[in-house]
């Protein structure tokens, strides 16, 4: 049987079981909303104290609206959270992943409430120094680093270097031989746990790209070949299991994992490794079907876990690093679209669905399209009292593979003109935007105490000619 291009997402007729008939179709669920976005009584919902009617009369739609409160709070509140959680311990500090969502603006609201970063390219690296954060208080990822990023990062102070691959060992020695630099690394390890998470954001099981093998001695090779090169000085190990996970048990069985591979270091060497990197993916919720766990809850956790495990191995705990980005910008972010197209199509069996139209699509948000992933949307500019019906949103983009929101219930009355607004969207949406079709990427506009300020503006076809030496 042959599989239609756009796989499970074709000829659905029925409402995911997570999905729930809504007794109100304008109601907000709070758990999945910025904290500071609600409706008026007329139904036209507001971010950070300014209408979204307003806002796309001033910035237009697309965009992206970040609730700049919402953001700095989750920030803070992992930062406070883990440090509370592992003072007994060696301490921890919360590095946000840049790669979640990165302006300049936000490093300075970043570098503002004293969270330190990790980056994972040179072009995140120039983002985040620009808008003030310490290159002391940066982190540098990445498992194909050029020469050029790599001597960017030593030449600006980047505190660490996470190794990836063995021959970045060699890759590194020599570029601060160069240098005349020292820089302090860490290795980056694959242990064999799975996350239970789509495939793509699985990131410590053995057949991926990422990391050193644990299981192939790759691991214990790479600590022989860093401490047999004196420039570079070994703070520790690193480990990232994937992304959106809910259970703080596939942490603990990382953790344990990340104890022995320290104690045979220790065991080997005589090396007391004072840095443990345990990574980010901690999820949020999408939809009604997610309930992940918050920070305090899920630090008090993974401390537990660490100050156990070291024990057993005969180890004081070790200074712990998380990098948070989803969980911080994800849930602050939604993004408003103005509807344009709306059909009723008949799937058979008794089975419709309205399919809903949008000036947007998968050129701002590829995540459903590249995972599966599943959205939620409200009518924003209006109240409705139509009754719910079973939707999707859809993008303006030439692949039928082009949705937005997979299942929603939106009222049976939206039209052209309308507009909607998908929550949840802070993260991976602007730092995974493309120009497909040749349409600018949207502008990023932080929203607070009724006040818009744009982040990044809206990309024209100026823009988008500007490097084309035929223009």
């Amino acid at each position: 049987m042959s599989s239609h291009e756009a796989g499970s997402l074709h000829a659905q007729g029925r409402a995911p079981a997570w999905l729930e008939v809504p007794q109100d179709v304008n109601a907000l669920l709070a758990a999945i909303w910025p904290a500071h976005a609600a409706k008026a009584a007329d139904g036209v919902l507001q971010v950070g104290g300014l209408s979204v009617t307003d806002l796309a009369a001033q910035v237009g739609t697309p965009a992206y609206v970040i609730d700049e409160a919402d953001f700095r709070a989750r920030a803070t509140a992992f930062a406070a959270a883990f440090g509370d959680a592992f003072a007994g311990l060696g301490g921890a500090h919360v590095h946000y992943a840049a790669k979640a969502l990165i302006t300049v603006g936000i490093a300075r609201w970043l570098a503002e409430d004293g969270l330190a970063v990790d980056v994972c390219t040179g072009g995140e690296l120039e983002i985040v120094t620009r808008g003030g954060i310490a290159p002391g208080r940066v982190t540098f990822h990445g498992s194909n680093k050029s020469d050029a990023e790599l001597v960017a990062a030593m030449a600006a102070g980047v505190d660490l270097i996470v190794i990836d691959s063995l021959p970045e060992i060699d890759q590194l020695d020599r570029l601060a031989a160069a240098g005349g630099h020292q820089p302090q690394v860490m290795l980056r390890c694959s242990i064999g746990i799975e996350a239970h998470t789509h495939e793509f954001i699985a990131t410590s099981h053995e057949d991926q790209k990422f990391g050193l093998s644990a299981a192939d001695g790759s691991v214990r090779e790479g600590v022989a070949r860093v401490l047999a090169r004196p420039r570079l000085r070994l703070r520790g190990l690193h480990t990232h299991i994937g992304s959106q996970i809910f259970d703080a048990q596939a942490f603990g069985h990382a953790i344990q994992r990340m104890a022995q591979l320290t104690a045979q270091v220790d065991r080997e060497h005589g090396l007391r490794l004072t840095e443990l990197g345990l990574g980010g993916g901690f999820g949020v919720a999408y939809t009604t079907g997610h309930d992940p766990l918050d920070p305090v809850d899920m630090a008090g956790r993974m401390a537990a876990h660490v100050e156990r495990e070291f024990r057993a191995e005969g180890l004081t705990a070790p200074h712990v690093t998380v990098e948070p980005g989803r969980a911080i910008a994800g849930p602050a972010g939604v993004t408003l679209y103005t509807v344009g197209a709306v059909k009723s199509v008949s799937l058979g069996g008794g089975f419709d669905r309205l399919y809903v139209s949008v000036d947007g699509g998968m050129s701002d948000n590829i995540r459903t399209a590249l995972y599966g992933a599943d959205y939620s949307a409200t009518l924003a500019s209006r109240r409705s009292e139509a009754p719910p019906r079973l939707s999707r949103v859809v993008g303006k983009h030439c692949e039928s593979g082009d949705i937005v929101v997979k299942d929603e219930y939106l009222p049976a009355d939206v039209t052209a003109g309308d507009i909607l607004a998908v929550p949840v969207t802070g993260a991976y949406c602007h730092s995974m935007s493309s120009n497909y079709n040749s349409v600018g990427r949207p502008p990023v506009v932080a929203v607070r105490d009724g006040l818009a300020n744009v982040l990044v503006r809206r990309e024209t076809v100026s823009d988008l000619l500007a490097r084309d030496l035929y223009a």
